[in-house]
Order: C-alpha cells, then structure tokens, then sequence
C-alpha cells in the first residue's frame, strides 16, 4: 500500500514539472559589437505540443542589471514562467548590459544595444524558434532603464515591434531630474559619460534619445502603449510628464499609478498588467495560440 502511494505521489510530481514552462538558455552573438550575450527564454508547456506558430514578449531588464534578472529577482520566482503558461507565449529575456540604455552608443563600439536587440536578436529568436515573425506578433516591455528601452526600441522600430510597454520608466535621461542621492547621480554621470561620450544633459544626444522628447515620433506611427510607475517611486514625475504630453497630443494610451517603489515586488506586480494588455493586442491580430 505504501508502495503504491509513493509511486502515485511520484507520478503527480512529474506530471507538474513536465507542465512546467521551460526555460532555454541562448548565446546569441552580435556581429556589430563583435561579442556573444547571452539571453534566457521561456517556452510555454504547449510549445511542444503542437506545431504552432508563437507571438513573442521581449522582456527587458533594468540599469545595472542583467538577461537573468527577471528570473532571478522577483519574489516569485515562477512568475515569467506561469505568464508564458497562462497566455501561450515566448518570453525572451535579452541582455543589455549594465547602462547600455538600449542605444547604438555615438561613441563606444562595444555598446550597440539597439542594433544588438531590434536587428540582431530578434533575428535569431525567429531563427530558432516557431515564432509569428511580424510585429502583430511581437511586443516588448521592461523596467527602469529597460522600461526605456522597450519604449525607444518600438518608437523607432514599429515594423518590429507591435506594442510596448514601461515599467518605472527612467523615461528621461536627463539623470539630474533622477531624484535620488547624491553619489547616485555622480555614478549615472559616470556611467553616461561611458555610454555616450558626454554627461552634458542638455546634449542633442541626450535630449533626442529621450522618450519624453520623441512624442512627434509616437504620434507619426501610432501603436499600444501601456506605461505604469510606482507613486513613491523616484521617476514617477518623469512618467507623470510623458502621460501629460501623450494626453496634450491626444495619443492614447494606457497609464497607470499603483502604490509601491522601485523595487521588484512592484514589478512583479506589474507585470501580469502588461502581459495581459499584450494578449489582447496579440487577441486582436489574431496571433494568439489557443
């Protein structure tokens, strides 16, 4: 009888790790940064089940961060796992080293992360996988520096990108409206300067990289937007300003404040907002797996 109560318990146990959404580990190498990253992706348990072709969500991490972060930082730890499994979705989690801002830097060779993202790991990604391989099958979100870079990535590559999405948006790169400590903005100074060959905010390469200053670009090619901040978070004025602006020019857009900080429980709680606000863009192109 004890037997064949463990062989029973056993048999549950493996039945829910093989339901389980896996996770793959790709090097991804880039010809324009002559380098290899390495990126996570999540494949939902029905990935295997049939011959599907499946819409993507590109999940970027934050400043000083790394690919791993959303999966090894929230306090759930099975959240972009169970997302992937709720909506039948790829989840790609790129890396964009710790102050790339998801740019070509003007500058520095070794930081080319628009390219590297838009061009270079998209690529590969539908390459290796059964994807939809159209942006009415690709979105993309992150948060802080990452929220930023989702944001800048689908504004200049709309044929890539169908929706995006930020997440405490550090939404202006202007760091002295950053309000944190003082050897804070001294090392963002620092990291600029690295990143982008000047620490000048009022530079045309901040200012024009800035996704608060690129609401004529929004406006030229339309797409869904969500954006969500925290209210004691440290950038919420930043976000404040932008949703000002998209409201002054009447494009629309979905914004959110929710009690909470720059911090992952904020962020794991965001996220499933996002992920659903995708399902029902990728709902109404049809690129849904059911």
């Amino acid at each position: 009888m004890h037997l064949r109560i463990y062989i029973f318990l056993s048999l549950i146990h493996f039945s829910l790790i093989t339901k389980a959404a896996k996770v793959d580990s790709l090097n991804i190498p880039s010809e324009v940064m002559n380098k290899t990253y390495m990126a996570a992706v999540v494949l939902p348990t029905s990935y295997s089940q049939n011959q599907a072709n499946y819409p993507v969500l590109y999940l970027l991490h934050g400043a000083g961060g790394h690919f791993s972060n959303w999966l090894s930082k929230t306090p759930n730890k099975n959240l972009v796992k169970n997302l992937s499994d709720q909506y039948n979705m790829i989840i790609v989690m790129p890396e964009g080293e710790v102050y790339s801002w998801y740019l070509d830097s003007p500058t520095n060779d070794s930081s080319k992360f628009e390219t590297y993202i838009a061009k270079e790991v998209v690529q590969k990604i539908d390459a290796t996988y059964r994807t939809v391989k159209s942006n009415k099958g690709r979105v993309i979100t992150g948060l802080s520096m990452g929220g930023h870079g989702a944001m800048y990535l689908a504004i200049r590559h709309p044929e890539i990108f169908g929706a995006a999405g930020t997440m405490s948006g550090a939404l202006d790169m202007n760091y002295t409206k950053f309000k944190i400590a003082s050897e804070n903005l001294k090392s963002s100074k620092e990291y600029f300067e690295k990143t982008l060959g000047t620490s000048d905010v009022t530079s045309d390469v901040f200012v024009t990289n800035s996704i608060i200053n690129m609401v004529d670009a929004i406006k030229k090619n339309p797409m869904p937007f969500i954006i969500d901040c925290g209210v004691d978070d440290y950038l919420i004025d930043l976000n404040r300003e932008l949703h000002r602006r998209l409201l002054y020019a009447e494009i629309p857009h979905d914004y959110t404040e929710r009690p909470g900080a720059h911090t992952w429980e904020y962020w794991e709680n965001s996220l499933p907002y996002h992920v659903l606000f995708f399902h029902n863009f990728l709902n109404k192109n049809q690129t849904t797996v059911n």
